[in-house]
């Protein structure tokens, strides 16, 4: 037999042994849609997240409602969650097409499986990243997780648009649900026992009866229609399956963003309560490295507008209107819990130095090691009446990880821009 017939020969005979009721366009389709979803829900919640921490000039963003982050955050983990057994399924609906010969028959075709590899690659990597991010896992990579994070995400997004374009008619034909049984087959390979295929491969014009003989493994274990009972019972419970994972994978993580769900928190890295004040810590002032800048009794804090500088130490901080809000911290990683802040507000140290009702802000902390030392606050935020430099946590001084002797704390905005034991506030525009 000529080396391409038989390579086709095998790559057929994998495809029906790995032939499955479940392995067809209509699973694809409707598991894909799915995904589909997630991955833009993904890709909004994203990319709102990335402008907060690194936003254009023209950039305004909401301060209410004050949970508006803690909302956008946690849906975009928990949904980023639910789209590891998504994309699981979907690569389970397809595998058989990846045995196809030959490998790529027209122009369209490999645009087709090029758009396919990237969509994969791209995807489990996001995926992984975005759940070593959550654990705060991602500095063994190297790389900056925000930057390359985002990045992917439009490589999702892009291969992602370029398979549908390619793929929508099989998933035109796939959408609803179909009854006939020939109607799901989406295996377009050419027919391995045709006449013209096995002359065109081998160079000899087989007789009927050399093709029986060649290829009678084909119909040895023929699929059931798709009338069969068996076939309905594979699909209810491959859905139920991936459905099922899906929704305990979901379950055992929003608990750390959705407190009534708290209790069965099993997955996540963060548990809502647990932490100094009753509050989780993400890094922490030894990691930080602010463990005797923090405590030093010559500690100030310096607010400045062009020339104009005034020096508050604590005890001035404190002799100031205290103002008592309860806010949300939200971090990236997902999780999020309310809590009651009391302090003045930033606008008061900034009416004292003379800034303009427009300032745009830069904050500095004491912190040493790690991101996010330095800040910008736009003017939404600086003027907000419930953004305040924090000096109490429910009720309490501030724990030295929670940011004493004074933090930012401000509706809507991520956690990682609560800077936390401040050094210097200073008018940039």
């Amino acid at each position: 037999m000529h080396p391409t017939a038989r390579l086709q020969r095998l790559l057929h005979q994998a495809r029906v042994t790995v032939a499955a009721p479940s392995r067809n366009a209509r699973t694809a389709v409707v598991i894909g849609r799915l995904l589909a979803l997630g991955f833009l829900i993904c890709m909004v919640t994203g990319v709102f997240s990335h402008f907060h921490q690194d936003p254009l000039p023209w950039m305004v963003f909401p301060t209410r409602p004050v949970w508006l982050y803690q909302f956008t955050q946690g849906l975009h983990v928990v949904t980023g969650v639910a789209c590891i057994p998504l994309l699981l399924a979907k690569l389970y609906a397809v595998f058989p097409q990846l045995l196809q010969h030959p490998p790529v028959r027209s122009a369209a075709h490999l645009v087709e499986r090029a758009s396919i590899a990237v969509f994969v690659a791209a995807s489990l990597m996001q995926l992984a990243i975005g759940l070593l991010n959550t654990y705060q896992l991602f500095p063994v990579f190297g790389f900056s997780f925000r930057l390359v994070h985002y990045a992917l995400a439009w490589v999702v997004v892009g291969s992602l648009l370029i398979h549908i374009g390619v793929k929508l008619p099989v998933i035109a034909a796939h959408w609803t649900k179909r009854r006939s049984g020939s109607a799901d087959d989406d295996d377009d390979e050419p027919p391995l026992d045709t006449p013209d295929e096995l002359q065109r491969l081998t160079g000899v014009r087989p007789t009927a009866g050399m093709t029986g003989r060649l290829f009678a493994w084909i119909d040895r274990a023929p699929a059931p229609a798709g009338d069969d009972p068996r076939v309905a019972t594979s699909r209810r419970a491959f859905f139920a399956t991936v459905g099922a994972s899906t929704a305990v994978l979901v379950t055992f993580t929003v608990g750390q963003t959705l407190g009534a769900l708290n209790p069965v928190n099993l997955f996540a890295p963060r548990k809502r309560t647990f932490g100094p004040q009753a509050l989780p810590v993400n890094r922490t002032a030894s990691a930080a490295g602010v463990l005797d800048l923090a405590v030093a009794p010559d500690w100030t804090l310096t607010v400045a507008h062009g020339q104009t500088r005034e020096v508050f130490p604590l005890s001035r901080l404190r002799a100031l209107p205290q103002h008592d809000v309860v806010l949300p911290i939200a971090c990236v990683e997902g999780w999020s819990q309310d809590a009651a802040w009391r302090g003045p507000r930033v606008r008061d140290l900034l009416d004292a130095v003379g800034a303009p009702p427009e300032a745009t802000v830069r904050i500095t902390s004491l912190q040493q090691r790690g991101g996010f030392g330095v800040t910008e606050m736009t003017p939404e935020f600086v003027r907000d009446p419930l953004t305040l430099v924090a000096l109490e946590l429910n009720g309490e001084v501030l724990d030295l990880d929670h940011g004493y002797p004074a933090r930012i704390i401000a509706p809507a905005r991520p956690g990682v821009l609560q800077t936390k034991w401040l050094s210097s506030i200073e008018v940039i525009a």
